[in-house]
């Protein structure tokens, strides 16, 4: 049998994100509903996965006409967990509609998991939503890096542990990235690579790699990290206000569009 090139370069992205050797497309073919998407999100879209990170697969799914339109109330959003060879997996995945809806606020991370190259399972509709992505950016998706990043400041504050740190510095990092270049960019490496960056950055995802749960404090004074935090905060308020994106975005009636074409389709 000849190999589907698209496929097999696909599964040449997954592996080359440090992904463990699990075949993901036997999970997500094990849904009740239709997948409309599922791609890989976490560290391994960011670009600092650990030895045993585990794996945090992330779609939307098309919920059938039936469960809609009853007196029932079905659940938008489900969450599943796996152990597969010894990998702890788990999948989140919302109804068309709930996607569609978290797309149109500012919520950056819905729109890290819609665009991620880590693709496990894709469809047609999975490329429209893809194409109607650029229209739904806006100025205010720096709310969204803002507050995620003071969150994961304040559990490094209570851990000290590299996670959380490099959480923080690659939300806001993103956040600079996209309001200068109107483009979503959540990889580490690659976002160190285009924009001014903390010089700690690559000895933190060499230590992460090694320990997922390991001391920051032997990579970087924690004093130090304050101050490229508040730098970087700074640094998004600039950008944020001086950025050409929208205020609101501008794919609400295609989004509405696609939804009804796909459920009635």
């Amino acid at each position: 049998m000849r190999e589907n090139p698209v496929v097999t370069a696909r599964d040449a992205v997954l592996r080359a994100a440090g992904l463990p050797a699990v075949d993901l497309g036997t999970v997500v073919a094990e849904q009740d509903d239709p997948l409309v998407f599922a791609t890989v999100s976490g560290a391994h879209l960011y670009g600092f996965p650990s030895r045993d990170s585990d794996v945090d697969l992330r779609g939307a799914h098309l919920l059938p006409v039936a469960a809609l339109v009853g007196l029932h109330e079905p659940a938008e959003t489900r969450t599943l967990m796996w152990e597969r060879d010894g990998v702890e997996l788990d999948l989140v995945s919302h109804d068309l509609r709930k996607f569609a809806r978290l797309l149109l606020r500012r919520n950056g991370y819905v729109l890290e998991q819609l665009l991620s190259p880590l693709v496990v399972h894709t469809t047609p509709l999975h490329d429209e939503l893809i194409d109607l992505a650029p229209g739904l950016l806006t100025a205010h998706h720096a709310h969204h890096y803002r507050g995620f990043a003071t969150t994961q400041q304040r559990l490094f504050e209570k851990t000290g542990e590299l996670k959380p740190l490099l959480y923080t510095l690659r939300v806001l990092l993103t956040g600079i990235h996209l309001m200068t270049t109107g483009r979503l960019q959540p990889h580490l490496p690659t976002l160190i690579g285009e924009l001014p960056a903390p010089a700690c950055i690559p000895d933190l995802i060499a230590a992460k790699e090694a320990a997922e749960h390991g001391p920051a404090d032997e990579v970087v004074d924690p004093a130090r990290a304050r101050k490229d935090i508040e730098a970087l905060h700074d640094r998004l308020d600039a950008a944020q206000a001086a950025t050409v994106l929208p205020d609101a975005p501008r794919g609400r009636e295609a989004l509405h569009d696609l939804i009804v074409r796909a459920r009635l389709g």
